[in-house]
């Protein structure tokens, strides 16, 4: 949930021109731009799927329902049908 809210906010960084780029966003993040590209991945999630990560409850204790390593095989999927049926 963080993570997906984070690529968004980034996003919001770069098209208002606050950063020049994802380059530029790893620099000032101090993270690797590998790193940066795997956060800003999850923006190519369908608007649903978006949605349905940043309400998802917060965990308190024990794990995650779902990883960012799970969300990266579906982000990676270019037909936002086909991603709705992964999520599933």
């Amino acid at each position: 949930m963080r993570l997906m809210a984070l690529a968004i906010r980034f996003g919001q960084l770069i098209r208002d021109s606050v950063l020049a780029d994802q380059a530029e966003l790893a620099r000032v993040g101090h993270v690797s731009q590998a790193r940066l590209t795997q956060v800003m991945n999850l923006l190519n999630l369908a608007p649903d799927i978006q949605e349905q990560i940043l309400h998802l409850s917060r965990v308190e204790r024990g794990r995650d329902p779902i990883t960012e390593r799970e969300l990266q095989p579906i982000a990676a999927t270019a037909n936002w049908t086909r991603q709705r049926e992964l999520w599933e």
